[in-house]
């Protein structure tokens, strides 16, 4: 154990915060959030304990989703302020111990992007082989498509040039040719850019749908992979610590392949869609099995990869890798109704509300990701217990506006209600009045106050990030029970998934006399017998972590 050795891979050991800029925090009172806003809350982040901040898309866009449909690479979106004010919120995070990474949206952009423009106004523009153009549809284009409810295929015509672009999304997110060295060129210069500016890496999205080339004519001079190494590379020579964070839904043994095997040299994390869903099943049958076959089904990763664990994320809560009675189960304990489904695969809800509220369940469930192996990440609102608003549409329901106070507008913006870039969440138990960070912060007892707790309590614990992992044998179904080992730290981490109390023991090797171990979330320590015998009681949804002092 080297623990100098820590900050080299910083990620591993990192707490990670994805947010929206547009729904955090309005500074300057148009309704809109912006980094001069950002830039105010920097300190409730250093104070939450977040480490590195996950910034969803702030670059000008056409807002036809969310800013994941970009017209230009090299700015900020002029509703959220200039790059000026981007690095004056790069250098405050900086200088409280944040490093920042962003979305890097480059498997497709927006049609309205300068690049789309060009490529569909003329067939001989140096533009065209920008994207993937056809003359006829391929056969089986249609056979697999990201939102079966608003597309019928990939390809959509072009009545000026009377041929097809390729759009593995939306018709008005036409894909990047990847097979142009052109292309590939430019997306470095994108990262080099942001790289100048002061990002430490970037949460690259759809990574699979970047590499993929099926409907390409020309062939690639380069293997896919062997392109994201370069890109690896290319990174590292810019900056030896950045990050490279994929949105990889595969698989497991798919996804192994995108970090580049055991060669390690593609991306250093790959955020765990597989252990995500397995919670979801585990959670609704109150039964750690799921977990436990998905975490044995885990492939072992690089010495300086790592994955990062999340409870909700910003789009649906994916239930893809389920089976069709896994996930209808699944729908009918936390998603009955048809409004909180979508694409027939996902929940577009927050947790609490699928816990109806219930504090216990939801911070056993906290206490689970955080103790996962790997790294966690929190979706702004989380620490608050924030909910859905189901008056959003589509996926945008968990991105509602930041609940800040008791106040106007949740505290979020002094514009108008009518002004404001999503509409207020409404009800009594979960809008601004009964969920918002003041009140929560003068609290002790409160969702963000253990949070914190939770979160200060991880950071201190780099065997969870760097150790070895085992189950430790406790023949309760509802009890998940992992043992982390890093040189002369073990700590154990126990979770009981049902409502029941539930009497457990454990054995660990006999020691000399009586030895203790360390209650991590505060309900008391806990003694070892000098045969190595464990033995305690977990109430019904309870969450110790157990170091050996």
């Amino acid at each position: 154990m080297d623990i100098s050795r820590t900050s080299d891979l910083w990620w591993k050991n990192a707490v990670f915060y994805c947010l929206d800029v547009e729904t955090f925090q309005d500074g300057n009172g148009d309704g809109v959030g912006d980094f001069h806003g950002l830039t105010e809350r920097v300190d409730y982040l250093a104070g939450l304990g977040v480490t590195c901040i996950w910034l969803m898309p702030f670059y000008p866009t056409a807002n036809r989703d969310d800013g994941y449909d970009v017209i230009d690479y090299y700015a900020v979106d002029p509703r959220y302020g200039s790059l000026g004010d981007f690095v004056e919120f790069l250098r405050t995070a900086r200088d409280r111990g944040i490093r920042v990474i962003a979305d890097l949206v480059v498997n497709h952009t927006s049609a309205e992007h300068p690049w789309f423009k060009a490529s569909r106004s003329d067939k001989s523009s140096p533009f065209r082989d920008w994207y993937v153009w056809r003359d006829t549809i391929p056969e089986g284009a249609s056979e697999s498509l990201v939102f079966p409810d608003e597309e019928d295929s990939n390809w959509e015509l072009d009545e000026a040039t009377g041929e097809y672009y390729l759009h593995r999304f939306y018709k008005h997110q036409p894909d990047l040719n990847v097979a142009n060295p052109a292309v590939r060129e430019e997306i470095r210069r994108i990262i080099g850019f942001w790289l100048e500016l002061g990002l430490s890496g970037f949460r690259v999205d759809a990574v699979p749908f970047l590499l993929e080339t099926e409907g390409v004519v020309h062939t690639m001079d380069v293997a896919p992979h062997d392109w994201l190494r370069n890109l690896r590379s290319f990174l590292g020579r810019r900056r030896g610590d950045a990050l490279l964070m994929g949105e990889v839904n595969l698989d497991y043994e798919e996804v192994r392949k995108f970090y580049g095997d055991d060669g390690g040299d593609e991306l250093h994390m790959c955020l765990n869609f597989n252990l995500n869903q397995a919670m979801a099943l585990s959670l609704v049958r109150q039964d750690a099995g799921t977990l436990v076959h998905n975490l044995r089904a885990m492939p072992s990763l690089p010495d300086e990869a790592a994955w990062a664990n999340f409870i909700r994320n910003h789009d649906e809560w994916s239930l893809d890798k389920l089976t069709e009675a896994e996930r209808q189960e699944v729908f009918g304990a936390f998603g009955p109704k048809p409004d909180m489904q979508l694409f027939g695969r996902g929940l577009r809800r927050r947790l609490p509300t699928m816990l109806d509220g219930d504090q216990a369940r939801l911070r056993m469930a906290y206490s689970l990701m955080f103790s996962l192996p790997g790294a966690p990440v929190l979706f702004y609102g989380e620490e608050i217990g924030m909910a859905e608003n189901l008056e959003i549409d589509g996926r945008m329901s968990v991105r509602a506006l930041m609940q800040w106070s008791p106040d106007r507008n949740g505290g979020f913006s002094e514009a108008s209600p009518e002004a404001l870039c999503r509409p207020l969440l409404k009800g009594r138990k979960w809008d601004a009045k009964a969920v918002n960070v003041r009140d929560q912060e003068r609290d002790n007892a409160s969702l963000l106050s253990w949070m914190k707790r939770l979160i200060r309590q991880r950071r201190e614990l780099p065997e969870i990030a760097f150790g070895e992992w085992s189950f430790l044998p406790i023949p309760e179904a509802a009890v998940l029970a992992l043992s982390y080992e890093w040189g002369e730290r073990k700590t154990f981490a126990l979770h009981n998934l049902a409502p029941e109390e539930k009497k457990i023991s454990f054995q660990l090797q006999a020691g000399h006399g009586r030895r203790t171990l360390l209650d991590r979330l505060g309900d008391g320590d806990v003694d070892v017998s000098a045969d190595g015998t464990v033995s305690l009681t977990l109430r019904g949804y309870d969450a110790r972590w157990l170091s050996l002092h």
